[in-house]
């Protein structure tokens, strides 16, 4: 079990190493950053964006929740950080892509799942995970073998569906200065799958 000294020990070994070959990166990135890239991820421990992707400090933008949702537009009172995200890396940043990255074995699709047995999971988790009420449905009705990975994949599609309910996000894209991107992780193999924008459908990424 690793505890919040184990954190002062990495911060340690980061001093002496990584920041020490790369201070003059993070000097630079104190004056402020300009990423062309912003991941939406899982917050799960697994599945870390910037070693996924071998992205150097300031590289790449990044948000994560529970299983790497995108909630609709919505200009209601309620508290926003997805979207607060979003529209700082889309408006102010000015990021040119925006991938949204699940994985596989992920606890917030398996908790939409839960929930299709009326067995919601959290006061909190059951809310958030409704917003693949509709990717859900889908995948139950084709029957697939493996519905955990197949709500996976269907739920990366309803998050890109679902930028495109910002104007900010869609006047880009039909633009063309703001591409949407989806991939999946399989943690055990460590493969990465990229989805085809036009089909859907996921492919591996050659190593």
């Amino acid at each position: 079990m690793r505890t919040p000294e184990d954190l002062k020990d990495g911060y340690r070994a980061f001093r002496r190493g990584t920041y020490k070959y790369q201070a003059k990166l993070y000097e630079e990135l104190g004056r402020g950053q300009d990423p062309d890239i912003m991941v939406i991820a899982c917050a799960d421990s697994r599945a870390e964006p910037a070693d996924i992707f071998n992205a150097a400090p300031g590289q790449l933008f990044v948000v994560r929740n529970v299983a790497n949702l995108v909630p609709p537009y919505d200009q209601g009172s309620g508290l926003h950080g997805v979207s607060a995200a979003l529209e700082f890396a889309v408006t102010a940043l000015e990021v040119k892509h925006i991938v949204i990255m699940g994985h596989g074995g992920c606890g917030g699709v398996n908790a939409s799942l839960s929930a299709a047995d009326d067995k919601p999971v959290g006061h909190f988790i059951a809310p958030w995970v409704s917003l693949l009420d509709g990717a859900r449905a889908s995948v139950l009705a084709e029957s697939p073998e493996d519905p955990q990975t197949a709500l996976e994949y269907a739920g990366i599609g309803t998050s890109i569906k679902n930028l495109m309910t910002f104007p900010f996000v869609r006047d880009r894209v039909e633009a063309g200065t703001l591409s949407l991107h989806g991939a999946w992780f399989a943690i055990a193999l460590g493969e990465l799958h990229w989805r085809n924008s036009e089909t859907g459908e996921f492919a591996m990424v050659e190593a």
